[in-house]
């Protein structure tokens, strides 16, 4: 493929575009007039990146399938991507989070470009321009204007083989744990720190359980309701400051200004077999503008990390069972 050709052309601007729009919304942030966790960089950029490569290759392409339109337009986004990777303008969790939205919109854009272009409308390059600079004048109006925070409850349960007084003994102070006691899981995947333990000042209501990751993520949990074989229930109390930048990128960063988990407890039941149900649920507040999107991520982290919690409580209650039993 020849530098001068029109797919190289395609995918320089477009990764160019992309490029800027990054430093540009970065620079505006300071006087609220854009920011990157928005509609119009997270969905409008990737749609004028679309636009841009499949514009350029109808230039030496006359006949493009739908197909050809969609996946071609991915082009300029991989290679975007992958340069805010390597000059850390991005970290591999906002990254993979924005992925799968960059893709999808970029396809939009190339579908339009090809509509455009395939019916020969007029003024094609003024149509590239427009779609250029709307995310532009959009993002002020959307940063100043549109808010869209909401609260959901995430929610997973497991069974154990363990009396309720056996599992609740594990459930306070979580002693170091080794790495093949957590599950592997996508989150870990994409740089997500997995959790080292977990400690408690003392018992009962107002008690403060300090929980430490990887990457030196360390925050505390205040307990609000304390019923012995019942359930624990804690509020989150998080200082953004207080973790390190490089643990998560600070557009997802825990307590920050888009993304942080306020309330969360575990809930013991029985079953009728005798196993011990239980629950562990918390309560997150978004802040985005991203609706569904960011839910169905915020559902992916955090049903990953009640997995893998769960997943270490059944294992050491269960553990701790065999061994009463094999004392005895």
């Amino acid at each position: 493929m020849q530098l001068n050709s029109p797919k190289s052309i395609g995918i320089l601007l477009g990764t160019l575009y992309g490029i800027f729009m990054r430093l540009f919304v970065e620079l505006v942030n300071a006087y609220n007039l854009g920011s990157l966790v928005s509609i119009s960089f997270m969905f409008l950029v990737p749609v004028a990146i679309g636009y841009i490569r499949i514009h350029f290759e109808y230039n030496e392409s006359k006949a493009l399938t739908k197909r050809q339109m969609v996946t071609i337009a991915w082009q300029p986004i991989f290679v975007f991507l992958f340069v805010s990777v390597i000059t850390l303008l991005e970290g591999s969790i906002c990254v993979a989070m924005a992925l799968p939205a960059f893709m999808f919109f970029a396809s939009i854009g190339g579908l339009l470009a090809g509509f455009v272009r395939k019916h020969k409308i007029k003024k094609a390059n003024s149509s590239l321009l427009s779609i250029a600079l709307l995310p532009i004048l959009l993002s002020p109006i959307e940063v100043n204007f549109l808010h869209l925070s909401k609260t959901y409850e995430v929610t997973n349960s497991i069974a154990i083989n363990a009396p309720i007084n056996v599992v609740w003994q594990q459930l306070a102070n979580v002693s170091d744990i080794k790495p093949q006691e957590v599950p592997f899981s996508l989150t870990q995947l994409i740089g997500v720190p997995k959790p080292l333990k977990a400690s408690m000042n003392a018992s009962g209501i107002g008690a403060v359980r300090t929980s430490t990751w990887q990457k030196g993520v360390i925050f505390k949990e205040v307990i609000t309701d304390w019923q012995p074989n019942k359930q624990m229930l804690y509020r989150f109390d998080i200082d953004p400051d207080a973790i390190p930048d490089d643990a998560l990128d600070k557009h997802v960063k825990l307590g920050g200004e888009y993304f942080s988990p306020l309330y969360g407890g575990y809930q013991l039941s029985e079953d009728k077999s005798g196993n011990t149900i239980l629950t562990l649920k918390t309560t997150v507040q978004d802040n985005t503008n991203f609706g569904i999107y960011s839910r169905i991520w915020g559902e992916v982290i955090f049903q990953d990390f009640h997995h893998s919690l769960l997943t270490l409580m059944k294992n050491r209650a269960e553990k701790s069972l065999i061994a009463i039993v094999s004392y005895n």
